[in-house]
């Protein structure tokens, strides 16, 4: 495990993302800018309105990219970099703490830029699966960026 990073997958029911966690861990004495992003579960997506959203993630794989991504963020900001992404797998009702993405550095824009940069990297790029449940009973899995440049949804 790294000193200057975290990252975690927390299943529904057993933990939850976050950002109290996030905020703590990145706080250094060194560091001046510290950038926090919260991803929550929003009431509706395209239209339809939305009661949860189950997100079906391999942990170990998660893991392992959420490494491999902060390294690149690391390589690309420089600088003292604490970086913290936690993701929620399970089933989440609305309201519900779905990701939180922390990065503390020396000076705010590269906090800004490291957050910025590991929160896309998630979205675009991890092997997380969203199923939206909707408040007709129905549900769709939602093929989210990772898989393509824009957000579709393949109905039951």
């Amino acid at each position: 495990m790294h000193e200057w990073l975290h990252t975690g997958v927390c299943r529904a029911g057993e933990s939850t993302p976050d950002a109290q966690r996030a905020l703590d861990f990145v706080a250094d004495p060194r560091f001046g800018g510290i950038n926090l992003f919260i991803g929550r579960i929003r009431n509706h997506n395209h239209g339809r309105a939305v009661t949860g959203i189950s997100y079906d993630i391999h942990p170990q794989l998660a893991n392992t990219l959420f490494r491999q991504f902060a390294e690149e963020v690391r390589a690309d900001i420089g600088g003292q970099l604490k970086l913290f992404v936690e993701h929620a797998c399970g089933r989440l009702d609305v309201d519900g703490l779905a990701v939180v993405v922390a990065a503390g550095s020396a000076h705010r824009d590269e906090a800004f830029r490291a957050c910025r940069a590991l929160i896309e990297a998630v979205k675009h790029r991890a092997p997380i699966w969203k199923q939206e449940h909707y408040v007709d009973g129905s549900s769709a899995w939602s093929e989210g960026c990772s898989l393509c440049t824009h957000d579709t949804v393949v109905h039951d």
